[in-house]
């Protein structure tokens, strides 16, 4: 399974983004999906996760109200839907896919088998 990600760039406050990261060699339609972040100098955190079918979505809190996930099962899309964008938003954004438990464990990276690589979202005026 390959994840591709895209759709970072540099962006004003205030502003909004799409990421994509396009799931390919695997049944995307079996897995879950989630994107996380790093910040210059901080540790990788969860942002947002969906499951298999779409049904459940979960956000960390500090994004809560400002980004959507979904997914297109037809393209093998997941997407993360930026809003309101903040400059401590800004960090490397990664996709990553596998059999997410329905548990709190959905939260943490060790729960993913596969990712992509990065793609940077710098919010700046």
């Amino acid at each position: 399974v390959q994840l591709q990600a895209s759709g970072g760039g540099l962006v004003q406050p205030g502003g909004f983004l799409r990421l994509s990261c396009v799931v390919s060699g695997g049944a995307f339609r079996s897995l879950g999906a989630a994107w996380f972040r790093q910040a210059p100098g901080k540790e990788r955190e969860f942002v947002a996760v969906i499951n298999w079918n779409g049904a459940l979505t979960s956000y960390t809190d500090s994004v809560k109200g400002r980004f959507i996930i979904s997914r297109n099962d037809a393209a093998n899309t997941v997407y993360l839907q930026m809003n309101g964008l903040k400059p401590e938003d800004t960090a490397d954004y990664y996709c990553a896919a596998g059999y997410v438990p329905a548990s709190e464990d959905k939260f943490l990276e060790t729960s993913y088998d596969y990712w992509g690589q990065g793609t940077l979202v710098t919010v700046s005026s």
